[in-house]
């Protein structure tokens, strides 16, 4: 990796040249200015910055041939009255013929349309997303939220689903899911296979993998932080539209002008109307080895529902405030009937989560600004499973888990000057978490539980230099103490971004993170293991607080359409937890500390050309981990360790339409082999000494948006979606069921990948 770093270095300054004597082929057919500047800023490197009022419904038309920058700009500039001001030779401020041009701060974006329009990458190494606006990805018709995430570098779903997904070795528990300033616990509809949050209403997403803000703490691998639009629109927006799965329908109007707006939205699945063959596909793969697959009894209820309201009030200039409330609610209740043995089998699981915010910015005066938020996430799971014989109760297993989280902070940043700016804020947050598992077989039998709560006070600092002709660098600190835990954590962070040549730009990240909330794998009862994963609290004994320490270096390269990005990293988990497995250890069946390293590259290649858009993202993660009282205390491969992993795509645009094919591959699952003895199975080869079969399926995609007349407001979109085109039947998991009940014999259970799944959408826009 040495040698390819230095190669990388030397060769790079020699494919490095001037934009303005640069002439590339350039051109454009009534191609609306927003899709141009996006091009624009590929193929020369630069950065438009502009309101979207100014653009309007302008578009531009150019002939095909080699021009240089300022050519390019001079005749957008004749066929649409605006002006553009160069900034650097690299920053374009947009503005019309008769306004001056208001120049603020630029977002501070390094590569644009990162695996397609709608998502960049910033200079702090994070990831933007826009959905509204986002590009076409292969395999969605819409953009889930989550699902754009994972085909970023450094993310894999072992599992498959939109929530399971790992961030450079992390553990799904550690990502931090945030939407207006409220932790969310419920990460997936239909038991993971989709977001639960509503693309349409969702204004932006913010995932950082590395060096982040010293305002997210909590969690030890990643935040993806979800905002609604914050503005105030001068006119009613709406849309409607439904797939193969669910209904959604979306509202943004002014209620007074400039002063006071609302935007609602309600997503619902239709399934006890219509059950499609994209759910029944979905379906499938969730009840897999489960009683559930084999029953087909009506009236059984598999259903979600999600909403979400927010106020914006705008007294004025200077001050703005906002109220949000979310809901996400699943519902499973499936019985099962054996006619042989007259018995029957009753799956009963609700789990919601419900979550509200307060919000107020204020701008004291022109360098000096503050936000003060306060919230409040309510999450419940309940499941019973009941088991009957001639309509009579044999036994019922319980099982519970809640969790209260509120909080309040408050953050100043001071803009010293151009180049300098301090932040400062406080957090107070209040975690109050409990589960239950219970038996009611014939008297109640109280299997497990736990309640525990934490308060913690947080203060945190972040100071920001950007010098754009020699680094930017920001430093920061987030100092908390647990009151509970009487113990402190500190957790320093570090990030450097530095220009080495004109096309060539150095990242350097350091961070220190703590997490007080996990989530916990227990046995259940049932052979319904889909949410067997509860949350609870650290206790600073034998459930400590997780400690993760990452540092990053990486390299980004862009010019004329090429985009490539190479990020090397180590990170380290201490104190992290197992429950060890009935099966290697029957007399012990207790929580195990151990810790958890992992190396890895992330690498991503773009090139855009004549409307086409491909690129290649790879991956590699080495992750060793280490019991005290597992495998002789000695190392092994952590279970989630996907060594390898690729994804790419070709997608293409002409107009209205847009297709893309994309390819996904990765390296099997460790897993733990048994052999058939005389007991029945036997474990005599170690922890995770073995994989499953590589993954690969190729995800196909396209939409078209049209226009109902020139002079009507409605504005229509359809799409068609298929996973797993060639339908490739991918073994994902190998687990064991019954290791804990001394009465039953132990179980091998395969689950396999979803199958060929197509889709189709249709929405309104007006």
């Amino acid at each position: 990796m040495k040698k390819l770093i230095i190669c990388f270095l030397v060769v790079l300054p020699h494919l490095a040249f001037s934009q303005e004597e640069a002439k590339l082929y350039m051109s454009f057919n009534s191609t609306p200015l927003q899709t141009a500047f996006e091009t624009i800023e590929e193929v020369y490197d630069v950065r438009f910055s502009y309101y979207d009022s100014v653009l309007g419904e302008k578009t531009v038309t150019l002939k095909r041939e080699k021009r240089s920058l300022k050519e390019v700009l001079s005749e957008i500039e004749i066929q649409t009255s605006l002006k553009f001001e160069v900034l650097d030779n690299r920053y374009i401020i947009v503005y019309n013929n008769n306004e001056e041009a208001n120049i603020q701060e630029l977002d501070r974006v390094v590569v644009n349309s990162y695996l397609a329009k709608g998502i960049s990458k910033r200079k702090d190494g994070s990831y933007q997303i826009n959905p509204i606006h986002l590009g076409i990805l292969p395999g969605l018709t819409e953009p889930d939220v989550l699902e754009s995430i994972q085909l970023l570098p450094g993310v894999v779903s072992p599992n498959e689903t939109a929530s399971g997904f790992l961030v450079r070795g992390g553990k799904m528990d550690q990502n931090r899911l945030i939407w207006d300033g409220i932790n969310i616990y419920h990460k997936g509809h239909l038991f993971g296979m989709i977001s639960p949050f509503n693309p349409n209403a969702t204004k932006a997403v913010n995932f950082i993998n590395k060096g982040s803000h010293p305002r997210y703490g909590e969690r030890a691998s990643s935040v993806i932080s979800m905002t609604t639009n914050s503005t105030i629109e001068d006119d009613l927006k709406a849309q409607i539209g439904f797939n193969g799965i669910n209904a959604d329908a979306y509202l943004d109007a002014p209620i007074i002008k400039e002063k006071l707006g609302v935007q609602a939205s309600v997503r619902s699945s239709y399934t006890n109307l219509y059950q499609s063959v994209t759910f029944d596909r979905l379906a499938d793969k969730v009840f897999e080895s489960t009683k559930i697959a084999n029953g087909d009894n009506p009236g059984n209820d598999f259903s979600f529902l999600d909403f979400n309201i927010k106020l914006n009030y705008k007294p004025n200039e200077n001050n703005s405030v906002f109220a949000s409330v979310i809901s996400i609610d699943n519902q499973l209740d499936y019985t099962v009937n054996n006619s042989q043995t007259n018995q029957s089998f009753n799956d009963r699981m609700s789990i919601t989560n419900r979550g509200y915010s307060l919000g107020w910015n204020t701008q004291w005066n022109a360098n000096l600004k503050q936000m003060t938020s306060a919230f409040f996430s309510d999450y419940e799971l309940d499941y019973n499973y009941i088991t009957s014989e001639a309509n009579e109760e044999t036994s019922h297993f319980e099982k519970r888990n809640l969790i209260f989280d509120s909080g309040v902070s408050t953050e100043f940043e001071q803009t010293i000057n151009s180049n300098n700016i301090l932040t400062l804020g406080y957090q107070y947050v209040l975690k109050d978490v409990g589960y239950i598992f219970k038996n009611t077989s014939n008297l109640e039998f109280i299997l497990d539980q736990d309640e525990s709560v934490v308060q913690t006070h947080s203060l945190y600092a972040q100071y920001d230099y950007r010098n754009p002709k020699l680094f930017d660098v920001s430093i920061g600190a987030r100092a908390t103490y647990f009151d509970e835990l009487n113990t402190y954590r500190f957790e320093p962070r570090l990030l450097i971004f530095k220009p080495l040549f004109k096309n060539v730009k150095l990242q350097v990240s350091g961070e220190i993170k703590n997490q007080i909330i996990s989530e916990i794998d227990e046995t259940v009862i049932s052979d319904l293991s889909l949410e067997n994963r509860l949350w609870r609290l650290a206790n600073g004994n034998d459930f400590p607080i997780i400690n993760s320490k990452q540092v990053s270096l990486g390299f980004i390269y862009t010019n004329n359409g090429w985009t490539i990005d190479i990020d090397n990293y180590y990170k380290t988990l201490d104190n992290i937890t197992a429950l060890s497995l009935g099966f290697l250890n029957p007399q012990n069946s207790q929580f195990n500390l151990g810790e958890q390293n992992s190396y890895g590259v992330d690498v991503f290649l773009r090139k855009r050309f004549n409307g086409f858009n491909s690129w290649v993202s790879y991956s590699f993660n080495n992750s060793e981990s280490t019991y005290r009282n597992l495998n002789n205390n000695n190392a092994f491969t952590s279970r989630s360790n996907v060594i390898h992993s690729v994804a790419t795509s070709l997608s293409y645009k002409i107009s209205n339409f847009q297709v893309a094919l994309g390819w996904r591959w990765q390296t099997g699952k460790p897993y733990t082999p048994s052999t058939l003895g005389a007991d029945g199975l036997e474990f005599n080869d170690g922890i995770n000494t073995k994989r499953l079969p590589d993954y690969h399926r190729l995800d196909f995609s396209s939409t078209y948006s049209f226009s109902f007349s020139e002079n009507s407001r409605i504005k229509g979109k359809i799409g068609l979606s298929i996973r797993n085109v060639y339908n490739k039947n991918n073994l994902i998991s190998r687990e064991y069921f019954g290791n804990n009940d001394f009465n039953n014999e132990i179980e091998v259970i395969d689950k396999f990948s979803i199958g060929f799944t197509p889709n189709l959408m249709f929405r309104l826009y007006w």
